[in-house]
């Protein structure tokens, strides 16, 4: 394996061959993870990883942010950047050697370690694959490697790209197939690899690299696909999934083509999971461009289950990497701007901006798809964007690095970091992401008001920047006990704490509404939410026999503990003599 060693200008120093004696190779000690039935998603840039202004290694990412991601309640990584590329500021996009790590992270080994450490906290690791366009540089990457202009790309104009200088693959030469498809088993076999996201499959699987407008019609996805590239990506799938039956595969796709995630063996790609690119745009559109009074509940519905019956093969985020890198800004710097807590009258404005950003975690994480990610330190509200060194700013790291000490220090940042964990435990103790589709039955854009089910969950926000509801109605399909289970307007989370802990349990009410014989009247402040589930009234008979505190019982039928589900049977039997 060849590296190229460089600094943060792309400056090419000397050239690695790195292959230690079989006594020194890396001795893996821990077995893949089981891949869960939903899939919480760190995403990670090793480079960016650290406190410093420098570029951050992989023994240092192993030691430091491992354990965080642990803690954080994820059970999967996916990083970017890995593999090695000739500029460090295009994040890992223009490769130059799809079969090495970056060298300016460590050894082959160290990323060996951090893949096997990942694997002993039960961590997966999915690698940002770049098999949609290739670095055009001569000197170090593929074109004009073996003197001509074609040798693994398109010839004329079809060989590049039409707005990023990059070169095309020539998918439908035998040669590059079996290039393309040896390296993502590479990635397995070498590097025990979990899974791939195929980076901007659009810029691929088209003529025109994607920039064209679609409005749905299926002539938008025939006239100008590239059956060669198409062809690749079935066989990449058919192939993975064969030898390595436990892989999981993602596509990003902003064109959504039809059966991306439907069997070859139906036609299909073969994905495991697609990315909802556009969740993450409206996002960004109402925090910049749209008063909090005009935001459409609608809009915000319809984009988050755009995807209908294939939700279920659905990734969403509120934010990833795109959101904070390129000169764009994280959702915290909106809202937050250069606010502090120290900041006279800044009160009214950092709650508005820790309000809303809890709230579109939420029902981003829960309405739709059983994959969820989240981009590193956006889980506490990262206050700045990231600028990797180039020219235009003298190559400066300042920008280049992650800000941990906030969640030692700013309030702001401690509340949303435990905000987002009781997001992940929410998923670990409720299976809210692997539970079928939700069922929304309330949507009200005048009183900015949305409410939906999944499984025994029952959700309810309040987007409204001004008005309060003291009772207000929603339709449930089952009657009984309804106990909140998490409120994002909890003090512990930087909320007011405006409802009290008696309002947390509330009995249906036997009233047509939303087109259900059941409701709810709940307290709802403005710009809140609350989860609550439901408990049947079996659960409260246990409770007075047996003289339980509410808790407890509560606490014992949520972890739907059999065992203690027939301890107390058993109880119950004893006195009533059954």
């Amino acid at each position: 394996m060849q590296l190229l060693s460089k600094d943060a200008e792309g400056k090419q120093a000397f050239a690695i061959h790195w292959e230690p004696p079989p006594e020194c190779a890396y001795k893996w000690r821990n077995t893949h993870p089981k891949v869960p039935k939903s899939l919480r998603i760190y995403e990670c840039h090793v480079g960016i990883s650290g406190s410093e202004p420098k570029i951050s290694s992989f023994n240092e990412f192993t030691e430091k942010v491992l354990p965080h991601v642990k803690e954080s309640g994820y059970n999967a990584i996916q990083l970017i950047g890995v593999v090695e590329h000739k500029d460090y500021f295009t994040i890992g996009y223009k490769v130059t050697n799809l079969f090495a790590v970056s060298s300016r992270y460590g050894t082959p080994d160290d990323f060996k370690r951090l893949v096997d450490e990942a694997h002993g906290l039960g961590l997966l690791v999915f690698l940002d694959i770049v098999h949609s366009y290739s670095a055009a540089d001569q000197m170090v990457g593929l074109s004009m490697f073996d003197g001509s202009n074609d040798c693994y790309f398109h010839s004329g104009k079809r060989g590049f790209h039409k707005y990023w200088g990059t070169r095309m693959f020539k998918y439908g030469d035998i040669d590059v197939l079996q290039f393309l498809l040896s390296n993502l088993n590479w990635w397995v076999e070498e590097y025990q690899i979990d899974g791939f996201q195929f980076h901007s499959l659009s810029s691929m699987m088209y003529t025109h690299n994607g920039f064209a407008s679609f409005t749905g019609e299926l002539d938008e996805y025939c006239n100008s696909v590239d059956k060669d590239a198409l062809l690749y990506l079935i066989l990449a799938n058919e192939i993975l999934h064969a030898l390595h039956p436990n892989i999981v595969t993602i596509a990003e796709d902003s064109t959504y083509y039809p059966g991306l995630c439907e069997p070859t063996s139906q036609g299909g790609l073969g994905f495991d999971y697609f990315v909802n690119l556009s969740v993450s745009d409206m996002w960004q559109s109402f925090l910049e461009n749209t008063p909090d009074r005009e935001w459409s509940m609608t809009k915000i519905v319809s984009t988050l289950v755009s995807s209908g019956k294939y939700s279920d093969k659905m990734l969403v985020y509120a934010e990833n990497h795109n959101q904070s890198i390129s000169g764009g800004k994280s959702f915290a710097e909106i809202l937050f701007g250069e606010i502090t807590e120290h900041s006279p009258g800044s009160s009214d404005s950092l709650l508005r901006g820790c309000s809303l950003h809890k709230m579109i975690r939420l029902i981003t994480f829960t309405i739709g798809g059983r994959a969820y990610l989240n981009f590193m330190g956006n889980e506490f509200g990262h206050p700045k964007r990231v600028e990797f060194p180039m020219p235009s700013n003298n190559f400066s790291f300042s920008l280049a690095n992650r800000c941990w000490d906030l969640l030692a220090n700013g309030v702001v940042y401690e509340n949303l970091y435990s905000f987002d964990k009781e997001l992940m435990k929410l998923d670990e103790n409720e299976r809210v992401l692997s539970r079928g589709l939700p069922n929304i039955h309330h949507v009200n854009d005048t009183k900015m008001v949305i409410s939906y089910t999944r499984g025994p969950l029952l959700f309810i926000f309040n987007f409204h920047p001004s008005d309060s509801y003291e009772k207000y109605n929603v339709g449930v399909e089952e009657a009984g006990e309804y106990r909140v289970i998490l409120n994002t307007d909890e003090s512990k989370y930087g909320g007011q704490g405006l409802i009290k802990e008696q309002q947390y349990c509330q009995r249906t009410v036997s009233k047509l509404v939303d087109g259900l014989r059941n409701c709810l009247e709940v307290p709802l402040p403005s710009r809140t939410a609350q989860v609550g589930r439901f408990f049947c009234h079996f659960v409260f008979i246990l409770c007075h026999i047996d003289r339980l505190s509410f808790s407890h019982c509560i606490w014992t039928f949520s972890s739907s503990s059999f065992l203690n589900l027939c301890l107390y049977v058993y109880k119950l039997s004893r006195i009533l003599r059954i």
